[in-house]
């Protein structure tokens, strides 16, 4: 039986999904058994391949022109999309800056903090432009599963990836959106 291709990637995001997802332990190196990991923020390879993944999972919202281009990639070449962490579902911590143009959220982090010394906001072709809002990735793609939570456990990760290898479309309920 072929292995289960998965491709991850983390938007505007603090890391701690990703974080969970390995803090999975044997449970890891029983899908590892199963399912080829194609690309993630934590390797080498950055985007899915382009003919594709089995499963995507995106952790984080989509706050600048880079992640919404990320979030289209990883939705055009993936079967299932997974919106994995509060920012991604619901965007979480990200949608604190949703009350404050991108003019005023770029004048405080680049000049105004009280560690910046002269600054000023940066500018080129090569930098993503800041999105008017931060948005959860189901306003952006669609999602085909969310797994909220800051981050969610590792054994609500494990239940759905489980529920995916065995063809199933998850729905974490009861104990897997528990939060400690």
């Amino acid at each position: 039986m072929p292995k289960i291709k998965i491709a991850t990637n983390w938007l505007d995001v603090c890391a701690g999904c990703h974080m969970s997802l390995l803090d999975m332990d044997e449970h890891l190196v029983e899908l590892l058994g199963k399912v080829e990991l194609t690309s993630s923020p934590i390797t080498d390879l950055k985007h899915p391949p382009e003919e594709g993944v089995d499963v995507g999972i995106l952790t984080g919202a989509v706050s600048d022109t880079h992640q919404r281009r990320d979030a289209r990639l990883m939705r055009d070449r993936c079967k299932i999309l997974v919106a994995l962490g509060d920012c991604a579902a619901i965007n979480g911590i990200p949608s604190m800056r949703n009350d404050f143009s991108s003019d005023e959220v770029l004048r405080r982090a680049y000049i105004e903090s009280e560690s910046t010394v002269n600054g000023k906001i940066p500018k080129s072709r090569e930098i993503a432009r800041l999105l008017d809002q931060s948005l959860p990735i189901h306003q952006v793609v669609k999602v085909d599963v969310n797994l909220p939570g800051c981050p969610p456990s590792a054994m609500s990760i494990y239940y759905v990836l489980k529920e995916l290898l065995e063809g199933r479309i998850p729905s974490p309920s009861g104990e897997y959106l528990k939060y400690d």
